[in-house]
Parts: structure tokens; sequence; C-alpha cells
């Protein structure tokens, strides 16, 4: 499976942006997808998941209010729709697909795209 992420850019505090990511190859159906960010200095975290089948949501606090997760099914794309985005919000945002285990985990995700920038000035 190959994951495409794009939509990043540099934006001011306030803005708003979507990031998205389609799946492409020999995919399976009806796989969860979720984003992870990569703050400049920091660990890569959790930013919000979904479930594929009936569309349940995750979210960081950090992101709570502000973002939100959807997904279609018919092109296998999942997006975000970022607002009120905050300079703490500057990182690389990856998707990923395949989940195993807990949402909010790094290690319960089988494949990754290849990361879009976010930069937000203040």
């Amino acid at each position: 499976v190959q994951l495409q992420a794009s939509g990043g850019g540099s934006v001011q505090a306030g803005d708003s942006l979507r990031l998205s990511c389609e799946a492409s190859g020999q995919i399976q159906r009806n796989r969860d997808m979720g984003w992870f960010r990569h703050p400049p200095g920091k660990e890569r975290e959790f930013v919000a998941g979904i479930k594929w089948i009936g569309g349940d949501t995750q979210y960081a606090e950090s992101v709570k209010g502000r973002f939100t997760i959807t997904r279609d099914k018919a092109k296998n794309t999942v997006y975000l729709q970022m607002t009120s985005l905050k300079p703490e919000d500057t990182a690389v945002y990856y998707c990923a697909r395949d989940r195993i285990s807990n949402m909010d985990l790094e290690s319960s995700w089988y494949a990754w795209g290849q990361g879009t920038q976010v930069t937000v000035s203040s």
C-alpha cells in the first residue's frame, strides 16, 4: 500500500489548512486511518484517527475542537481539516493506515505516508 499525503504549507496563526492522504496500490478494504505529526525537536505524536467502518473518531487533546478527521471511502482517502492553527501545530504531518492496536500508538500502525510539512507563524 502507498499513502500519498498532501495539503501542507505555511500559514499564519488562526488560519486553516486541509490535509489529504490517499491510499493506493494493493490495499485491503475497511482499514482504519489516522494522522500523526512530528514537531521539531520532539517525538512523533498522535493527532487523530478514524475507524473506516462506522466513522468513529479519536483526537489528541491538543487538537480537539480545532481539527476534524474525515474519510471518503470511495476514494480511499482520509482528510484532516485544521482550523485555528497555532504555532505549536508546526510539524511534519504523517498519515497512517492499517491499525492493529490502540489508535494513538505509533506502533499500532502498519503503513505510513511520506509526510507533509505544516508551518504556522505567529
